[in-house]
C-alpha cells in the first residue's frame, strides 16, 4: 500500500523490452536511507506497484508485464525521463496522503495547463467512466501523487497544483498531451461497486436513506 506522497522524481537510467518483458531502471541514491531497500521490495512508479527485480548498488530494476504495459505509461518511459518514486507504507507510519494501492485504472491525457499566479490549473481529460468514479474536492491518484480534485466535469477533472509539489514530483515535466496514470480512490470504489449490486441499483432515494444526502 501506497500513500500518494511521492519521495523524488527520478530519472530513468535505463528501459529496454525483451522475453515480453520492460525492464526499467532507476538510481536510488537520491532517496533518503535507499540502503534499506532489499530485492523483492514492492515501490510505486508513476503511481504503478512494481517489483524490485535486482538491485546492483543503488541502481534498481523493475519488470513490467504486458497487461502493466497495457493499463500504464511504463511502456512510454525511455531513459532520461522522470518518474515518481514512492516505497511501500510502513506499519505505524503516517497516512499523509490517501490510500493507494499502486493499483492503475488507465491513462489519461493532460487536456489543458494555466499558471495561475505560481498555482497551476491542470486539466485531466479522463472520460466519463471514470469521471463518474471521483467527487469534487476528493482525492485522485495522477502519476503516483495524491492530489485533490479543484473542479469536477462530466469527463475531466481540474487539479490545482502548488509550486513545492511541481518540483519533486514529474508535474515539473507534463505538458498537454502528456499521458498520466489514474487511480481512483478504492473507498469510493468499494461504496460505488456495493450500491450498484443493491436491487434497483442506485436512486436518489437510497442515497438519502444511506445517509450520503439529506
Amino acid at each position: 500500500m501506497f500513500t500518494g506522497i511521492v519521495e523524488a522524481a527520478l530519472l530513468v537510467h535505463q528501459a529496454r523490452d525483451g522475453d515480453g518483458l520492460r525492464r526499467i531502471t532507476l538510481d536510488l541514491a537520491p532517496l533518503a536511507d535507499w540502503q534499506a531497500t532489499r530485492a523483492g521490495d514492492s515501490v510505486a512508479l508513476n503511481g504503478c506497484c512494481l517489483t524490485v527485480a535486482n538491485l546492483d548498488g543503488s541502481r534498481a530494476t523493475f519488470e513490467a508485464v504486458p497487461q502493466t504495459l497495457a493499463l500504464t505509461n511504463l511502456g512510454e518511459l525511455r531513459a532520461g525521463d522522470l518518474v515518481n518514486v514512492e516505497r511501500a507504507l510502513r506499519a505505524g507510519a503516517r497516512l499523509d496522503g490517501h490510500i493507494v494501492q499502486g493499483h492503475v485504472d488507465q491513462v489519461a491525457a493532460v487536456g489543458g495547463i494555466t499558471d495561475n499566479g505560481g498555482q497551476w490549473n491542470v486539466r485531466v481529460d479522463c472520460g466519463a467512466g471514470f469521471a463518474a468514479q471521483c467527487i469534487e474536492r476528493g482525492s485522485v491518484c495522477v502519476d503516483g501523487i495524491s492530489l485533490t480534485i479543484a473542479e469536477l466535469g462530466p469527463a475531466g477533472f481540474v487539479l490545482a497544483i502548488i509550486p513545492h509539489t511541481r518540483e519533486i514530483t514529474n508535474i515539473r515535466a507534463w505538458r498537454v498531451g502528456t499521458r498520466v496514470n489514474l487511480e481512483a480512490d478504492v473507498i469510493g470504489k468499494y461504496v460505488r461497486r456495493h450500491l450498484q449490486q443493491l436491487a434497483g441499483g442506485v436512486t436518489p432515494e437510497l442515497l438519502r436513506r444511506a445517509g450520503f444526502t439529506p
